[in-house]
C-alpha cells in the first residue's frame, strides 16, 4: 500500500494521543493507494487489545463503499509489544483483502509496520510512504 506523509503521520498521531491504550481504525484506498484515514474508538479501552464498535464499523465501512472507495487497511497500535500481529490480531483478522497496519509505541519511536494475513499466515507487506 502507498501512504501520503500526511496519512502516515495521521495514523501515528493517533496511535500516540491514546497510548498507552490501543488505537484503532480503517483507511480506504484506491488502486492500492491510501486515500483517507478513519479514525476509531477502542470499544475496550485496552493497552492490550482493540475492539471497534459494530455500528462505528458499519459506518465507517459504508462511508468507504458509497465514496466509491476500497477498506485498503485496518490500523492499530501495540503499546507493550513490537509491531507484530498478535495470535488475537490472527485470529480476528476476517478481512484478508485488507492490509493490516500496526504502529509499535514500545521502544519509544514509532514503528510502523503492515502485514497481509490470511488464513492464519502473516506475511509482511509493504508499506510506501510517498
Amino acid at each position: 500500500m502507498r501512504i501520503a506523509r500526511e496519512l502516515y503521520d495521521e495514523i501515528v498521531a493517533h496511535a500516540q494521543a491514546e497510548a498507552p491504550n490501543e488505537c484503532c481504525g480503517m483507511i480506504a484506498s484506491r488502486n492500492g493507494d491510501a486515500v483517507r484515514v478513519y479514525r476509531a474508538t477502542n470499544a475496550a479501552a485496552s493497552p492490550l487489545r482493540y475492539e471497534i464498535d459494530g455500528a462505528e464499523q458499519y459506518r465507517i465501512q459504508m462511508e468507504i463503499e458509497d465514496s466509491g472507495l476500497d477498506l485498503g487497511a485496518i490500523y492499530h497500535s501495540h503499546t507493550r509489544s513490537e509491531p507484530y500481529p498478535s495470535q488475537t490480531d490472527i485470529n480476528l483478522a476476517f478481512y484478508p483483502e485488507s492490509v493490516y497496519v500496526i504502529v509499535g509505541l514500545a521502544r519509544g519511536e514509532p514503528d510502523v509496520r503492515a502485514y497481509e494475513i490470511r488464513d492464519g499466515r502473516v506475511a509482511e507487506s509493504a508499506l510506501e510512504l510517498e
